[in-house]
């Protein structure tokens, strides 16, 4: 091939790759045709450059079809939903026959989302690449005189090892560190579960209490500690494994792309995050590493923000559905905590932009998520504790009610359930409750007119009549005794304390 023709086809792979960006994705075995692509660019998301002396038309026409179908291709690899090709040839002498037709309108292959728009560069006729200008908007210069076989040298040598300096660089992008902490992370949470398991269950709320989950009246009593450690707690076997499973992949991408120490300290925020999130949005008792993972969808996300281009290119269309879909499953069941899933998405993407990317410095926009991530955190929560009554409901109370009758304490139980039942709308198991921990603490009137409530709200409630039963039997009205104790042996005949205590008011 003349040299002239060598020079024209590395000056446009030069211009495309060094001025627009573009990548390379192949290059022949003889260097004659080059494949590039910018899936960013509104208009052209590759370009197809072929160095080849016309003859016919015909062989245009099924070169361009070939065209496409490795275009299509391409566009089925990469989850596009176009592909617009600019296709290229560089020849010495165009077609012999008439051939304009053929490249008038860009070819679109039936069924296809491809379309593939031709241009033909002849050598010697520098008007020829006036068609690339317009499309790129930038001008192509040329050296004067005759060119040699150095000057294509040149030009091959600055082309490609800019795509290769471009390759490399956007690959250390992705391996700046190895997974360190995220195999932390699992060893420890796999430990914990086995801890919880041997220690009452990690399906059992005063287990998960005790060890340190998330329980908005504790942390109201002043066990902040309570912010991080449900990070390592999981609720049964199957949590346990999905955020396992969740941890080594999204973690491990984190942690390659940020490092170790960075990883560390979004994992953290974002595990912290999603804790408060649910704290001010979600009064149930809570735990999991959710909050901390969703908080690495948070950091990939700052990725995506920053260098949009290269996650769209490579990990961002698989990102953002993974991620659309947990959002979905948990705005749609029941039971799954998704404040804390986006008080963790929210915390680990505030994170990231507080340390940024190794090596690089951004001191402003870095300044300005450390103070907005100051900002939201001390808002919640000077909000959750000047506030305290709207991060409890019933079933909250209940439980710290049961744990502070557990240990005896029962005038606690009776004062946390106290203000639940003065606002008139606590269920009858919440007054039967509050009942229990009045009798234990000797207040046997305030209980009687409690348990009467029970009994006009719910008739069967078994319990209610038998506590009732003592109470009237302690304040010698055997008739009332006797009424509650039939009503409770009859609604619960194989409860033998019912029974007894019919005959012996009998």
């Amino acid at each position: 091939m003349a040299v002239q023709e060598d020079y024209l086809f590395w000056k446009l792979a030069d211009y495309f790759i060094s001025d627009q960006g573009y990548r390379m994705i192949q290059l022949s075995g003889d260097q004659d045709e080059l494949w590039l692509e910018k899936m960013e660019h509104k208009t052209i998301k590759a370009i197809r450059l072929l160095q080849y002396n016309l003859d016919w038309s015909n062989w245009l026409q099924r070169d361009i079809e070939v065209t496409a179908q490795k275009a299509e291709s391409v566009r089925k690899q990469l989850g596009k939903r176009e592909m617009p090709v600019l296709n290229i040839y560089v020849t010495k002498y165009l077609p012999v026959d008439d051939y304009e037709f053929r490249i008038t309108v860009p070819f679109m292959p039936e069924n296809a989302k491809t379309s593939v728009q031709t241009l033909i560069i002849e050598s010697g006729k520098p008007d020829s690449l006036s068609a690339v200008e317009a499309i790129f908007e930038k001008p192509l210069t040329f050296l004067s005189g005759n060119y040699t076989e150095m000057d294509v040298d040149a030009l091959k040598h600055a082309a490609l090892s800019k795509a290769v300096k471009t390759a490399k660089k956007e690959k250390e992008m992705f391996n700046f560190g190895k997974p360190f902490f995220t195999y932390i992370f699992i060893f420890i949470q796999v430990a914990v579960f086995l801890v919880l398991e041997a220690m009452g269950g990690s399906t059992d709320t005063s287990t998960l209490i005790k060890y340190g989950a998330k329980f908005n009246p504790l942390i109201l009593d002043g066990e902040w500690w309570r912010f991080l450690t449900p990070i390592v707690l999981h609720i049964g076997l199957l949590h346990l494994l999905m955020n396992t499973l969740a941890l080594f992949y999204l973690g491990s991408a984190v942690e390659r792309v940020y490092g170790n120490l960075r990883f560390l300290f979004i994992y953290l925020a974002a595990g912290f995050g999603g804790t408060l999130a649910s704290f001010i949005f979600s009064p149930t008792l809570s735990a999991g590493a959710s909050g901390a993972i969703f908080g690495c969808f948070g950091a990939l996300l700052y990725f995506g923000l920053i260098y949009p281009s290269l996650f769209f290119r490579t990990i961002g269309f698989n990102i953002l559905v993974v991620l659309g879909i947990n959002l979905a499953f948990g705005f749609t069941i029941p039971g799954i905590d998704n404040a804390g899933h986006i008080g963790g998405l929210i915390g680990g993407f505030l994170a990231t932009g507080i340390v940024h990317f190794p090596k690089k410095k951004r001191p402003l926009l870095q300044f300005l998520f450390l103070a907005a991530s100051f900002c939201l955190a001390a808002g919640l929560l000077k909000y959750g504790f000047n506030e305290p009554g709207r991060l409890l409901n019933e079933q909250t109370a209940m439980v710290m009610a049961q744990e502070h009758i557990n240990a005896e304490e029962y005038e606690k139980a009776r004062s946390m359930l106290a203000d639940f039942v003065k606002e008139g709308n606590a269920s009858p198991e919440a007054y039967f409750l509050l009942s229990y921990a009045e009798i234990k603490a000797g207040q046997l009137e305030e209980a009687k007119v409690h348990l009467l409530h029970v009994v006009k709200e719910e008739a069967s409630f078994h319990e209610a009549h038998y506590n009732l039963a003592l109470i009237y039997l302690e304040e010698d009205n055997t008739e009332k005794a006797r009424h509650h104790a039939q009503k409770a042996a009859g609604l619960k005949s194989e409860q033998e304390e019912y029974q007894k205590l019919l005959n012996q008011i009998e």
